[in-house]
């Protein structure tokens, strides 16, 4: 049996997995990525982040959703869309990216080993592909596994019937309707895609709304979005059991209320991928759900063993899991590296999209920070006219005092890419009086920046001088 040594091995090629990789051979270290797909990538690539938002495009762009307060309601431009013609934009998304990241890795000598990881003690790890088998030893060893759907033994999966959010993607055609049982970030926005296509959903969700982390303002304005686009909302309710009955499968509540609909999508938690990587044998043991427990600088009990991404649970996004890669492996070697990691941008790509940075009214409410609110809503905006957003809003959240900027909240057309201004600010610890004074190009969405501060300003002038008035009166 043949055996390697390297500097760090990586198990997984995810986002958090390439860029601990890539900052590690940066820096002249010997590098291997262990995966256990027959493709780069990882979920974010195959089955999570990037194919359901190229799914999204094309339903955008099919549909017509998006003209049609310009050109009417029954816009569209295909009205007959099959499964066939979403994941022909995604097939295509998918191969381009896998192409891009394996050039990556060649072109920085990283090592691409592919099969199945498991520890054979804390620096050996077994790679398992069919009936052959090779032993890498590590210096570093960083597990990013990522994640897999929960599936409960009570749960009868049944292809094209009863599937998770990553049979979705397989499925041969698009079903007239479905139950979605979990109204978390990946149940609402495949529930959003699926709507707008002309599925009849029905979103079942446990919790009194949706994403209960969202600002309250801009989750109530989705859910009317969502009612609005003919989507059943069931919030509050739980589902007691699920069953297929004659080619249909039926949802029973605990409220015993029963939905029904040709098929149901399970969306209920992710589970660590780590059941076969022998955690006991390197002195590891994930929790319940399979995740590992790591400090600030993402090690686990065992010191030159580190994780990153969705394994170590939140937040779990693409985005962050990339940053902690990369910290993780600065760390392991030496390397000076900040980050702002408290200050970290959520997108939520339902329809329409949600995104925010910071701190929300009631968390803001919760700490007693006195604050105020400016919005700015696109319909006010020349832009929000061009690309045919009326009912997009930016709200931004800063100190009633020193009027320093403490929270960005957008929902509409490019909420994920409008925040990443208002990120900037806040991380360089300025008041919303940088928007007053800055020019902004015309027309764009980043001009609801100003209009949101002149909002703002205008509010708190109103409050001081009513307070004033008061004082005075007494």
């Amino acid at each position: 049996m043949s055996q390697a040594e390297y500097d760090l091995v990586v198990i997984g090629s995810g986002p958090a997995g390439q860029k601990a990789a890539l900052n590690a051979a940066k820096h002249g270290k010997t590098v291997a990525i262990v995966e256990r797909a027959d493709s780069i990538g990882g979920v974010c690539i195959h089955t999570g982040t990037v194919p359901s938002k190229a799914v999204r495009e094309a339903v955008l762009h099919l549909t017509g959703v998006r003209e049609r307060s310009v050109y009417g309601a029954g816009y569209a431009v295909k009205h007959d869309i099959h499964m066939s013609d979403l994941l022909y934009r995604s097939d295509y998304v998918v191969r381009t990216e896998v192409d891009i990241i394996r050039n990556q890795m060649q072109r920085n000598n990283i090592a691409m080993l592919f099969g199945t990881a498991s520890f054979v003690d804390p620096n050996t790890l077994r790679i398992t592909r069919g009936d052959q088998a090779t032993n890498v030893r590590a210096k570093n060893i960083l597990v990013a596994v990522g994640t897999v759907p929960a599936r409960p033994k009570e749960v009868p999966f049944t292809p094209g019937k009863v599937i998770d959010s990553n049979d979705l993607l397989t499925l041969s055609e698009l079903p007239r309707s479905m139950i979605i049982v979990g109204g978390g970030v990946i149940g609402t926005e495949y529930a959003c895609m699926l709507a707008v296509t002309g599925v009849r959903v029905t979103l079942i969700e446990s919790r009194p709304r949706l994403l209960e982390f969202v600002d309250d303002e801009l989750a109530e304005n989705l859910q009317f979005r969502l009612r609005d686009m003919g989507m059943r909302l069931r919030l509050g309710e739980s589902v007691a059991s699920i069953e297929v009955v004659d080619n249909h499968v039926q949802a029973t509540l605990a409220s015993s209320k029963k939905v029904w609909a040709d098929s149901l999508m399970y969306c209920i938690g992710r589970q660590g991928a780590t059941d076969d990587l022998n955690l006991s044998a390197a002195g590891l043991a994930a929790d319940s759900r399979g995740r590992l427990k790591v400090n600030e600088f993402f090690q686990t009990s065992v010191s030159h063993i580190y994780a990153a991404g969705d394994v170590i649970g939140f937040p779990a996004l693409a985005s962050t899991s990339m940053e902690q890669g990369r910290l993780a492996s600065c760390h392991m070697f030496h390397q000076i590296a900040n980050s702002t990691s408290s200050l970290f941008p959520y997108g939520i790509y339902t329809i329409p999209e949600i995104s925010m940075v910071g701190q929300s009214e009631q968390q803001l409410t919760q700490q007693n920070i006195p604050y105020e609110v400016g919005l700015a809503r696109y319909r006010e905006i020349a832009r929000g006219q061009l690309i045919s957003d009326p009912n997009g809003l930016l709200k931004l959240l800063f100190h009633a005092e020193s009027r320093r900027l403490l929270g960005v909240h957008a929902i509409g057309t490019g909420a994920t890419e409008l925040v990443h201004i208002g990120q900037t600010v806040m991380a360089a610890g300025m008041s919303i009086d940088y928007f007053v004074d800055t020019v902004f190009n015309y027309p764009t969405l980043a001009e609801c920046y100003k209009v949101a501060a002149l909002d703002g300003l205008n509010r708190l002038r109103a409050t001081q001088e009513t307070t004033e008035v008061r004082a005075a009166a007494a």
